[in-house]
């Protein structure tokens, strides 16, 4: 998704799933449940190569999204992540002892993908935790912060379905991520 913002609006300029799995790959969209019962040394090379085949695609979707956004005179000063509010995950075998600890392993080698893409195009990268993008709002919009959540909350009437939370709060970080980069 890429934000924009000018003269108190914030606008998504361009929304997108891009995907960062090969189709028909077998357990490349689930790499931790796919490998849970696999060798430690299988587990850990399948997932290096889903990780690797992820950064590649990754690239690739940015990289094309930069050029367009160029195209139309727009130019992206960053990336935006979200973050999950868990610790840290520790190594691959007790992940895959978890079924809880899989899932955000998961959520985390797609996270990682975008971020590593966005290094190695040279973007700046910030990583927002998801529940404290309120409290992200406040600090950076001060009174405002609930007027630009309302607004974004409302661009789903312009975008068109679907408009869900996940992509309301990528809205906010990116929103979030431009204030920073003009203060």
């Amino acid at each position: 998704m890429a934000v924009s913002y000018a003269a108190g609006t914030v606008e998504v300029i361009e929304r997108r799933r891009v995907p960062v799995t090969t189709p028909g790959t077998a357990g490349a969209k689930q790499p931790y449940h796919f490998v849970e019962n696999l060798e430690l040394p299988e587990a850990e090379a399948f997932i290096g190569k889903c990780s690797a085949t992820s950064e590649r695609l990754a690239v690739s979707a940015i990289r094309e999204l930069v050029g367009e956004l160029r195209d139309r005179h727009y130019a992206m000063t960053g990336s935006a992540i979200l973050l999950a509010s868990g610790r840290p995950l520790p190594p691959l075998s007790k992940i895959l002892a978890s079924h809880a600890l899989i899932h955000a392993a998961e959520g985390e080698f797609f996270r990682r993908a975008f971020w590593k893409a966005s290094e190695d195009l040279g973007l700046s990268v910030t990583g927002f935790r998801e529940r404290d993008l309120d409290e992200c709002a406040k600090t950076t919009f001060g009174r405002e912060a609930t007027r630009m959540r309302q607004q974004i909350s409302g661009l789903g009437r312009i975008l068109g379905p679907p408009w869900t939370q996940d992509q309301k709060a990528a809205a906010l970080a990116a929103l979030l991520l431009l204030a920073k980069k003009h203060t």
